[in-house]
């Protein structure tokens, strides 16, 4: 009797061990696909950096050239004037 209740307990905690063991492998490939999904997100800040830097880099050099056009327009109506006034005398 005794020794049923000892291979009872000893049955008990192998089915314990295997179910733990299922657990802990189901852990592993949750943490596989987490450390996954986190490599992902990580790239995904990497390009979207790159594409902010990029574009505020891309909004300088736009707003350098659209200053540039502004003072060619003013130096083409100063000069369009100059003309006039030379042709008018």
């Amino acid at each position: 009797m005794r020794g049923d209740a000892a291979e009872a307990k000893v049955k008990a905690l192998a089915q314990d061990h295997i179910q733990r063991d299922y657990e802990i492998q189901s852990l592993k490939n949750k943490l596989q696909r987490a450390e996954g999904d986190l490599e992902k997100a990580e790239d995904r800040i990497t390009q979207t950096k790159s594409a902010l830097d990029e574009g505020e880099s891309t909004k300088t050099v736009g707003e350098g050239l659209m200053r540039k056009i502004s003072l060619l327009e003013s130096e083409l109506d100063n000069a369009e004037r100059n003309l006039r006034e030379t042709t008018d005398k």
